[in-house]
């Protein structure tokens, strides 16, 4: 993993194809869980905008936001919402995110939007440790405006019988944005999701990642979790919603894990 620009927070997409895998969950959950230590902005690029949803700004009260970054028609400090948790901020889809992959088409560097974007409110930026940003669930322009952004890569994988298929068109993609617009692009690592310790298909599936993908994959799993499920719907991250919960949990579990991965990084580094 290439050192970090100290001065400038790390971007990090989390992405996947497939869609029901708990992409959009593990973004709102782990940027809520890091935003106890850290600040963190929460860039939501997917037009069905679950992540706003998630984070209490319902469709109606967003405004402009990511696809006025991307078009270049407002400043993206001036687009940054503050939520109800502290450290963290969100960049909150608005409703013309849905027509962003065919207005992009024709626009000069369009796999190069969202790193202009972001490059050019640097100094606002500074605010920040880690920018996360949520993906819709396909490899169209706005996944690879976020793949050219960014530094690294989480890919949430339920552990289901597709699981390998799944993530390799995704590995696919990732080494073409390397070879052709992002060399520094690198996996951040896989996070294990929908995990079912009482069924073996679950338990098959891990192994096989696992044994595949070796120490890329982290050891902290998100259990199958009624708390995960419910808490969108109250416009909640499901570690406000119930923290005690085994979902809850492991997400913060996930965090610690993160951030031990980074402190070892470092060190490997110096």
């Amino acid at each position: 993993m290439p050192a970090p620009d100290k001065t400038q927070p790390r971007r990090i997409v989390v992405a996947n194809q497939k869609g029901g895998v708990g992409k959009t969950t593990t973004a709102v959950n782990l940027s809520t869980a890091l935003a106890s230590r850290k600040r963190v902005l929460l860039i939501d690029l997917d037009p069905q905008g679950n992540a706003s949803t998630s984070l209490g700004l319902p469709r109606s009260e967003r405004g402009a936001g990511t696809y006025a970054a991307l078009l270049g028609s407002r400043a993206l400090p001036d687009l940054l919402r503050p939520t109800r948790i502290p450290g963290l901020s969100v960049l909150p889809a608005d409703a013309d995110l849905a027509g962003a992959e065919i207005d992009l088409v024709d626009l000069p560097q369009r796999e190069h939007r969202l790193a202009s974007c972001l490059d050019a409110a640097a100094e606002a930026l500074r605010a920040y440790d880690y920018i996360l940003i949520d993906c819709p669930p396909s490899l169209g322009l706005l996944t690879v405006n976020a793949l050219v952004a960014a530094d690294s890569v989480l890919v949430p994988l339920q552990t289901e019988f597709f699981a390998l298929e799944g993530v390799s068109q995704l590995t696919r993609t990732i080494e073409r944005i390397r070879r052709n617009l992002n060399p520094s692009l690198a996996l951040e690592g896989i996070v294990l999701t929908m995990f079912d310790r009482r069924n073996n298909l679950s338990e098959a599936v891990a192994a096989d990642v696992r044994s595949h993908f070796k120490e890329a994959v982290f050891d902290t799993m998100i259990p199958r979790n009624i708390r995960i499920t419910e808490a969108p719907s109250h416009g909640l991250p499901v570690l406000l919603y119930d923290i005690r919960s085994a979902g809850a949990q492991a997400y913060v579990e996930l965090a610690a894990e993160f951030l031990r991965r980074e402190r070892r990084a470092a060190r490997a580094r110096a």
